[in-house]
């Protein structure tokens, strides 16, 4: 243990965005990827747990902490080719990612602009946002199997990528993310397919000049990490959008024209997805569920800005979190029978 340098009882909190949480029984940062297996090799060994914390944007740590190991993701590799190929290590920060493509006219990575948290995460996640999704540009996913911990690359094919999902999410203790690669267009249109961005853009719109909407949209939504923004301490959204059925959406329409929630069924947020599927907004059934932007439940609250962002205002406690997170599924699901799933992992 004193050679891998692994430290006892650090804290969590301030390695999330949500700055909520207990201490890491055992903890190390790791920076290559030999370091990372000798140490998840070691709490195999000992017979201890083990978790990956990367850029804490997504995660919820619970009161308690974690009572293993927790490597902290620190490869911070980063690679632009020519022929627009990017190679990212798990522990970049997603931002040096997009700002290194954009800066070279490369196309694929405008719109995830201002998405914290590092670019090992992104294919986890399947991070999207803005009508673009990074399972459209990922070519490699390098990563380490926890049964052998053997190194492997993956094709997108093998990565079960869906909506907000992959095989990483779905089999969390299966493989650790250690780097990505990314087919990138130099010189390609942006991506330009959200009706808030093809409001504000003109026919004329730059990668750079997208990027840059983008973050002034999500600025106004409190969904860019800025520590004079009273909403900062967030996971971003917390619940993801439901994507359900067609006749299950045309339901939710029908119940909130028929209870006077709208005064038409177009006024209802809902977006083709995949299979035939429908995409309701969380956002809006929070809200018309009647839990409204700034709600507060002592310290933990419902950002300002944006109501599918919960927030940390200082001095609470995950459990306050997750108790207020349930209240306001419950709310929803009373009212439009609709379940909503929440987007952050929390560390078990």
């Amino acid at each position: 243990m004193t050679t891998l340098g692994i430290q006892r009882d650090v804290p969590l909190a301030p390695l999330t965005t949500l700055d909520l949480g207990g201490p890491a029984k055992y903890f190390l940062r790791v920076d290559d990827e030999r370091a990372l297996t000798d140490a998840l090799g070691w709490a195999a060994h000992e017979g201890i747990a083990s978790a990956i914390l990367g850029g804490g944007s997504n995660l919820i740590v619970p009161d308690e902490g974690y009572d293993g190991l927790v490597v902290h993701m620190g490869i911070a590799s980063l690679d632009f080719r020519g022929d627009g190929t990017v190679e990212a290590g798990a522990g970049v920060p997603w931002e040096s990612v997009v700002d290194g493509a954009v800066s070279r006219d490369w196309a694929g990575l405008e719109c995830l602009t201002g998405i914290p948290g590092s670019a090992g995460a992104t294919p986890i996640q399947n991070v999207g946002a803005y009508g673009q999704e990074v399972a459209e540009v990922v070519a490699k996913v390098r990563v380490l199997r926890r049964d052998t911990l053997a190194l492997e690359e993956l094709d997108p094919a093998d990565c079960g990528f869906g909506y907000r999902e992959s095989i990483f999410k779905r089999e969390p203790g299966r493989f650790v993310v250690v780097g990505v690669r990314f087919a990138l267009r130099p010189h390609g249109a942006p991506t330009v397919r959200y009706d808030e961005l093809q409001r504000t853009l003109g026919a004329d719109a730059t990668l750079a000049t997208v990027r840059r909407t983008v973050l002034d949209l999500r600025r106004r939504k409190s969904m860019v990490i800025d520590p004079h923004d009273p909403n900062h301490r967030s996971a971003g959204s917390f619940f993801l959008n439901p994507v359900v059925p067609d006749a299950e959406a045309q339901r939710v329409v029908e119940q909130a024209v028929r209870d006077n929630v709208v005064s038409a069924p177009a006024d209802v947020p809902a977006y083709p997805a995949a299979n035939g599927q429908v995409k309701l907004a969380a956002g809006w059934l929070i809200e018309k569920s009647g839990i409204a932007k700034g709600t507060r439940r002592g310290a933990i609250g419902v950002s300002t800005r944006h109501a599918l962002a919960l927030v940390h205002h200082g001095g609470g406690t995950t459990s306050d979190l997750l108790a207020f997170a349930d209240e306001i599924r419950a709310r929803v699901y009373d009212r439009f029978g609709v379940h909503l799933e929440r987007e952050p992992r929390v560390l078990s």
